[in-house]
């Protein structure tokens, strides 16, 4: 069991950190582009969520 612990402990640790070098990689290039980033990617997000729940507006 600890070594279950362990082995899903070390595969967050690798995804969160992961994560965290990205966001700082955005905002080095600018507080701007960071923000523009994030935009583009929730809307994106959004589009694809509404594709794939059945919105698109295309009823008839």
């Amino acid at each position: 069991m600890k070594r279950i612990n362990g082995v899903l402990l070390l595969f967050l640790m690798t995804n969160l950190l992961t994560g965290c070098s990205v966001i700082e990689g955005i905002f080095k290039a600018g507080l701007w582009s960071g923000i523009i980033f994030v935009v583009v990617i929730v809307a994106l997000l959004i589009w694809l969520i509404t594709r794939f729940m059945g919105g698109g507006g295309n009823r008839q």
